[in-house]
């Protein structure tokens, strides 16, 4: 009969487990190696490209051109794109391009620090935007209107900004609208954000004795059902962000805040419920604003702003050579043509880039259609 050691088995089994566990840590340090080695190689080659960029404006009679553009949202977008079509996964797609745009971010950083404007204060969704399209390495400045953001970028004290333009529950955003009506600046990219909130706490925070929450008004409109069902007696108080909503529980042990992942790493507070929004395909889309032409990218956006002439059927008008020449119109929103009383003006969304044959057609068709016409940019769609 064989002699049988069951405890000296397992000692053998854990013994091959670890020797086993060992090699694999073995090789994902050589690949971490090699990983670093070509980020660092990839750096390398973002430094010559800005070297080659700034010979080329320093050689050029134009004096425009003595400032080189580093940051190239259609050159981005190309890149993204093509992390997504050549991935195998186990990595989804979209979380590698995530990977590879803050590897992208920090070359950029490398070539020249981009100061990018947004409407803030910090934790708002549209800092969440902000570092969505252009990375943690990006310098994000918070300003309190978005009047602010455009002027700031106009004066080239940020070199982008990023503003609200329309929400899927809440509507367009007016005010970003209306600072196209009277300023110089393009629409060079454009964002799209999830809007999922969190019911946040601090450490600090006595959740049986809480007796207000704070957010901005929009969501907690879009949290009225969870809060009706489970905190149907707290106050709720609206405040001017939701960044402002975070920052508040720093002193507060009977508050929470409502709010984006970004006000819950910036503010160290805790997330106590997840995703509580009552409509969980709720987007939020955002512009990036500058001052150059942006080059097609395979997958573009146009947008305009028309001044119609005050007479029936004048919409009708514009939109036919959209239709005749094969464009698809995304969006339309009207404002008033201040300070002309009573008369509207149009901006309108559509596929394709300003360069396309059919787009570039339909546009030609409009203008002698109106009064002004102006093409506020056109642009990547939004990858991520």
């Amino acid at each position: 009969m064989d002699n049988l050691n069951p405890a000296a088995a397992d000692a053998n089994d854990i013994s091959t487990d670890q020797e086993f566990l060992n090699r694999l840590r073995q090789n994902i340090d050589a690949v971490d190696c090699e990983i670093q080695n070509l980020i660092n190689n990839r750096a390398k080659l973002a430094q010559q490209v800005a070297v080659v960029k700034k010979d080329h404006a320093a050689k050029s009679d134009k004096a425009a051109d003595h400032d080189p553009i580093f940051y190239r949202p259609e050159r981005e977008a190309q890149v993204l794109k093509a992390v997504m079509a050549r991935n195998t996964g186990p990595i989804a797609d979209e979380k590698m391009a995530r990977l590879f745009r803050e590897i992208m971010s920090v070359c950029l950083d490398l070539e020249a620090p981009q100061r990018i404007a947004f409407l803030g204060p910090v934790g708002t969704f549209t800092h969440a935007a902000a570092l969505k399209h252009f990375g943690k390495a990006a310098d994000t400045v918070p300003l309190t209107t978005i009047t602010d953001v455009f002027r700031e970028v106009e004066a080239g004290t940020a070199m982008y900004g990023v503003v609200p333009v329309e929400n899927s529950s809440e509507g367009v955003v007016n005010h970003t609208l209306d600072g196209f009506l009277s300023s110089t600046l393009k629409i060079i990219g454009e964002v799209e954000l999830p809007i999922h909130q969190n019911f946040l706490v601090a450490e600090h925070t006595k959740v049986d004795g809480l007796s207000r929450i704070y957010s901005h008004q929009q969501s907690l409109a879009q949290c009225r059902h969870w809060l009706d069902v489970n905190f149907p007696n707290v106050e709720r108080v609206a405040v001017s962000s939701n960044g402002e909503a975070a920052r508040r529980l720093k002193n507060e042990w009977h508050s929470a805040a409502i709010a984006g992942d970004v006000a819950a790493a910036e503010y160290g507070l805790h997330k106590l419920y997840t995703n509580i929004e009552d409509n969980p395909s709720n987007t939020t889309r955002f512009l990036v604003i500058g001052h150059e032409a942006i080059a097609p990218s395979g997958q573009d956006k146009t947008s305009i702003v028309v001044s119609a002439h005050d007479k029936a059927g004048a919409l009708i008008e514009i939109l036919k050579p959209l239709s005749y020449h094969g464009v698809s119109m995304t969006s339309i929103e009207t404002r008033p043509e201040r300070p002309n009383k009573g008369a509207y003006v149009f901006f309108i969304d559509m596929n394709g880039h300003i360069n396309d044959p059919n787009v570039s057609a339909a546009i030609a068709d409009i203008r002698p259609l109106v009064k002004d016409l102006r093409i506020l940019g056109s642009y990547p769609e939004a990858v991520l």
